[in-house]
């Protein structure tokens, strides 16, 4: 866990020399790094970490600690090919973990995350193979929509989910998946097929998923039911723009491709889960409370200003405006965190012992 936040922590340094500003670069390659580093490094890090505790068995850990020590070695400068065969490892290992998963309890949530799991695979396989970041961001993307797409799928159960509904999931995952593949020798066709595969998913979630309860309630469930709809909101734009633009390459197109999906729905998942994540896997209590919707907010206004007031507008600041408040979005959401689980440990120890210890923090 520490090597995943080492790997955003680094990764969002990368972003800001992306943007064009003026701070110390580091190695030459590390603004290039972020392309990995965010996806990989740390959310891959972090999923597969979780992914180990929910399985219970040693030989799963392989899998994070493949992906913080991969990342790690990329961030030192170190030879690059090390690198980049720790984080194939990294997927490989979440693969098994997966495959062994379905093994005990086959069901489709199971192995729409094995598929996503095998996304990050052939992503790193072509990294290896020396092909360029816009080759693999399709890849990555898949990784991230099929591991949230199963885990929603999961909880579908509570609004019984009809045959059909289960149906017209795993022909949107088909859709996606045929998409990504052919990406790598046609890719206007593949961008665009895997973009109708992003939109599809998006309206599913949107007509299948809880949230369309969860969101008149209180509390940390509405909390996360906004989130999720807002990361819903931001598949579809992400699909649109891959559906339209159907091809990933430099420019304002690239960034608004990437980061609607990588932004404004992947984190923005990050954001719902996070109550029920960081519990299970650090074993900490994270009380809600009304200011985890500051980050979310800011999350979601500055991708805004990011897409149309610098990408779609064409204006420098705008974008560079933007991507800067993402990221104080993101450490923002970092920072609640870590304060909200220091101060419930806290009042427990006083709670459990009358007086507080001074080892607490």
């Amino acid at each position: 866990m520490a090597l995943g936040v080492v790997a955003l922590l680094v990764g969002l340094w990368a972003g800001l020399l992306r943007l064009g500003l003026p701070i110390p670069a580091g190695h030459t390659d590390l603004a290039e790094l972020h392309g990995v580093l965010m996806p990989l490094g740390f959310l891959g890090t972090l999923i597969a970490a979780e992914r180990a505790v929910a399985l219970g068995q040693g030989w799963a850990w392989l899998a994070p600690a493949a992906g913080g020590i991969g990342a790690l070695w990329l961030i030192a400068g170190l030879p690059v090919a090390t690198g980049q065969m720790l984080i194939a490892v990294a997927g490989f290992g979440l693969l098994a973990m997966f495959a062994e998963l379905h093994r005990l309890q086959p069901s489709w949530h199971n192995a729409t995350q094995a598929a996503g799991a095998a996304c990050w695979s052939i992503a790193a396989v072509l990294w290896l193979a020396g092909r360029d970041l816009p080759v693999l961001v399709p890849w990555l993307a898949g990784f991230l929509v099929l591991t949230i797409a199963g885990e929603r799928l999961e909880l579908s159960r509570l609004v019984a989910l009809t045959a059909r509904g289960r149906a017209q999931f795993v022909a949107l995952i088909a859709v996606l998946l045929a998409g990504l593949g052919i990406s790598v020798a046609a890719p206007a066709v593949g961008v665009r097929l895997a973009g109708a595969g992003l939109l599809g998913l998006a309206g599913w979630l949107a007509v299948h998923d809880i949230v369309r309860r969860t969101i008149r309630m209180r509390g940390v469930t509405r909390y996360m039911a906004v989130a999720l709809a807002a990361g819903y909101l931001w598949l579809a734009v992400a699909g649109g723009l891959w559906l339209v633009i159907g091809r990933l390459s430099d420019g304002h197109a690239y960034d608004a491709m990437l980061h609607a999906v990588f932004l404004g729905f992947v984190f923005s998942m990050v954001f719902a889960h996070a109550p029920v994540i960081v519990p299970a896997v650090l074993r900490v209590r994270l009380p809600y409370h009304p200011t985890a919707y500051l980050p979310l907010g800011l999350l979601h206004a500055s991708l805004a200003l990011r897409l149309v007031g610098g990408d779609a507008a064409g204006n420098v600041l705008a974008w560079q405006t933007g991507g800067v408040l993402n990221e104080v979005a993101i450490l923002l959401f970092l920072a609640l965190t870590v304060g909200t689980a220091i101060r419930a440990r806290r009042r427990t120890v006083i709670h459990d012992t009358g007086t507080p210890r001074a080892s607490t923090v």
